[in-house]
């Protein structure tokens, strides 16, 4: 029992079996930077910037600044939540106490090395995996690694693994594994290997951003070579060309995502929420099947005093005096005896004898002098056969409370003689108070809740029915469940409560309800979490529990609340909803900037607008509003289908306003009496107008602000043309009155125009909500 020497330590420190564990699965900031950088969205924006300060003005690339926003943004993010977790694993990592050369050291978990003689006493964390060398009384609690709560008796020889901690007694162990090779670390490299949480709504922008590149080219060749036919030089051409292309990328959507989600993000991160993904805010708020870990999600650490029913006529309160006295007799009382003695002080009685509690044993006794021999333990073993009260704590046990015998012996001993019960101790599970109330909002949401756990099934069944959770009243062993993914499929779906899950069902489960067509969020605390968090759609960790399942979650509970997910459900909402709104004005100007340009090229006219014109009526009709829509309150539920939706209303109100500005601009031009300059002001005047209108539409239902915020473009615009530098510096000239007169009458009709296809959109809508669901 000496440990360790210096010279071995040093022996095994050159040959590499230190307790340090790979992060191959971290990103580096090379990596982070290299990812939000090199993204499909900038290869098509950075192109168009170079172009235009190549042959044209500074004043027309401002478009540009969009790459550097959004960049920063997503790269900001990531190392924030990882800084973040950095700290959570410094927190948590206290030192362990071996010995060496005969003398006990306290070292960091990393200076482990194999061979490492480990002390451990109550509270105290297993960092490896080892063959227990000396025991008294040790009982470790690996609920983190197995999902059980009970704490498991552990004798010279047997073997304890990283991950779990110390819950009585005392002893040393051998370290056998360490570093990469320990079960923790196993779990945390298969499980942290990097990988994006999925988001239907980024998938879609990328969908339209990948159909927009196809479209770039032949459209930009169409129009490079009708602007040099329309006597433009090559850089006007070149300009005019990017003028034409760059409203066709919906560059501002990609941004107000991205912004949408950062600020969602932050306002979370103010709950003790970390998200670790920005797209992880939407996540939760599409789940429509949610699988709670009932140890650490549902329930608390350590159990609670329910009741004390005396047997023998005894009151209650001279009975759980005893119960105090026992607990003080204990140098290290485990939780149950600490539960079963509750608030009441002890009442000093001198102890002659005592036998510790053990899980192998399964009871404790102490003799007081002038008090008799009392024990307490489990009723199958204290009580005989026969006797009432046994058969009465089974029956109490059945509905999932924790039952203890208090009982007098005549003397104790290894083996008991005939014990006379004194009392039935009832201990229920220590259940959070915010669990009931968030369990009521996700029922309300339509939200299916599955309740998973390693403990009894019939425990967990209690929990849950105390909570009200549909289905707790037919709870379902694990150990009976089938293999098969398809029959273990249907029986997920019928029931809503397992007990005795080992962590690799919890990862089957994930997969069969994902087979499903679900949606599936998974929360846990346990190393034995891990691998289902990182095959759900989402994974949510709590702050304190293992450094696994917080590595591979995308939303970390910091301050262990279970009330905090739904403000993430509502801040998905919001993001999701808001977007929408804002995606339907990006993807006008999209349809309406590619009808433009292919309108521009088949007739051989100069393009309609400068860069900087495109940037005016942009930022008035859809930047600037379209940053205050997305951060708007929002409660829409989450639904399926995003693109469809969005390009039903998109498509022809694009082709309305492309058809209006396009045709004005044709007058214009037919009209001699006007120039170049004058012309593409008519343009974008028709175009800001039907734009608005769009905006208008859009942002209903009105209230103060909303109405405000149209208002407050429709003046933006007017103090552009009224201010002289304003009108220099975006090139307006309003010089033809009868040419601006002809592109405000065709606004109105495509005004009109748009408000009837928004009304067909949404009866459209109507028919699809009210179509069968899955």
């Amino acid at each position: 029992m000496d440990g360790l020497t210096g010279a071995q330590v040093a022996e095994r420190v050159a040959r590499g079996q230190v307790n340090v564990a790979s992060r191959e699965h971290d990103r580096t900031l090379a990596q982070v930077v290299r990812a939000n950088v090199f993204t499909r969205f900038n290869a098509i924006i950075a192109p168009m910037v170079l172009l235009v300060l190549v042959f044209g003005s500074p004043k027309d690339a401002v478009f540009g600044l969009v790459i550097v926003f959004n960049s920063a943004v997503g790269v900001i993010q990531e190392l924030r939540a990882k800084r973040t977790l950095d700290q959570l694993a410094v927190l948590g990592r206290a030192p362990v106490r071996v010995r060496r050369d005969g003398a006990e050291r306290a070292i960091d978990p990393e200076a482990v090395v194999l061979g490492e003689l480990i002390l451990l006493g109550a509270g105290e964390k297993i960092p490896v995996d080892g063959r227990v060398a000396a025991s008294s009384g040790l009982e470790v609690d690996e609920s983190l690694l197995t999902g059980e709560s009970d704490p498991v008796h552990k004798d010279v020889g047997a073997e304890v693994m990283s991950g779990s901690f110390v819950v009585a007694g005392e002893g040393a162990f051998e370290a056998t594994k360490v570093g990469p090779d320990s079960y923790a670390n196993k779990l945390v490299s298969e499980a942290s290997r990097f990988s994006l949480v999925h988001s239907e709504l980024m998938t879609g922008i990328n969908r339209i951003l990948t159909w927009v590149t196809w479209l770039i080219v032949p459209v930009g060749v169409l129009l490079i070579v009708s602007q040099l036919r329309a006597d433009q030089s090559l850089p006007q051409a070149i300009v005019s060309s990017v003028a034409g292309i760059v409203p066709m990328i919906p560059e501002g959507l990609v941004l107000m995502t991205t912004i949408a989600f950062a600020v969602g993000v932050v306002r979370l991160g103010r709950r003790k929420c970390l998200v670790q993904e920005l797209p992880a805010v939407e996540g939760l708020a599409r789940v429509d099947v949610l699988c709670l870990d009932k140890t650490g999600t549902l329930t608390e650490s350590g159990m609670d005093l329910d009741e004390v029913r005396p047997c023998d006529g005894q009151t209650p309160q001279h009975l759980q005096g005893v119960l105090a006295a026992l607990a003080a007799a204990e140098s290290t009382p485990n939780p149950t005896l600490v539960a079963a003695a509750g608030s009441t002080p002890a009442p000093g009685w001198p102890v002659t004898d005592q036998v510790p509690f053990s899980s192998a044993r399964k009871w404790s006794g102490v003799t007081f002098d002038g008090q008799g021999t009392w024990v307490l333990g489990a009723p199958d073993v204290l009580l005989a056969a026969g006797d009432p009260q046994r058969a009465l704590a089974e029956r109490i046990g059945a509905t999932g409370m924790r039952v203890l015998a208090l009982g007098r012996a005549d003397a104790l001993g290894e083996e008991l003689g005939e014990v006379t019960p004194a009392a039935l101790i009832l201990l229920r599970q220590r259940i959070r108070p915010d669990a009931a109330e968030t369990l009521r909002y996700f029922r309300a949401q339509e939200v299916t809740v599955k309740v998973i756990s390693g403990d009894n099934a019939v425990s967990v069944g209690a929990v849950a029915s105390s909570l009200d959770v549909a289905g707790a009243g037919s709870p379902v062993d694990a150990r009976t469940l089938p293999a098969d993914a398809g029959a273990l499929a249907d029986v997920l779906e019928e029931h809503s409560v397992f007990g005795r899950v080992t962590p690799q069902q919890k990862r089957a489960f994930v997969g069969a309800l994902q087979s499903r067509g679900y949606t599936v969020a998974m929360t846990g605390d346990g190393v034995n979490d891990a691998l289902a968090l990182k095959d759900a759609d989402l994974g949510v960790a709590m702050g304190s529990g293992s450094a696994a399942t917080r590595a591979v979650a995308k939303v970390v509970l910091l301050d262990d609340r279970f009330a905090t997910l739904p403000y993430v459900v509502a801040e998905g909402r919001k993001v999701l909803g808001n977007i929408e709104r804002v995606a339907n004005l990006f993807l006008v100007k999209t349809m309406y900037s590619v009808a433009l340009a292919v309108l521009v090229g088949v007739v051989r006219l100069p393009f309609p607008f400068l860069p900087r014109h495109v940037t005016l009526v942009g930022a008035l009709t859809i930047g600037i509003p379209g940053f205050f829509l997305a951060l708007a309150p929002n409660a829409e539920r989450a639904r399926p289908g995003f693109v469809p939706r969005v390009l039903r209303f998109a498509v022809p109100a694009g082709l309305v306003c492309a058809g209006a500005t396009f045709l004005a601009y044709w007058l214009a031009r037919v009209n001699s009496a006007s120039g170049l300059d004058a012309d593409r002001t008519t343009a974008a005047l028709t175009l800001f107008l039907v734009a608005v209108w769009a905006l208008a539409l859009v942002a209903r239902p009105y209230t103060w602000w909303r109405a405000g915020l149209v208002g407050a473009m429709v003046a933006a615009f007017g103090l552009v043309v009224a201010v002289p530098y304003g009108r220099e510096f975006f090139l307006l000239r309003f010089d033809n009155l009868e040419n601006n007169l002809v592109g405000v009458g065709l606004a109105l009709v495509a005004a009109v125009l748009l408000t009837v296809l928004l009304r067909v959109d949404h009866w459209l809508e109507s028919l699809n909500l009210r179509a069968p669901r899955r």
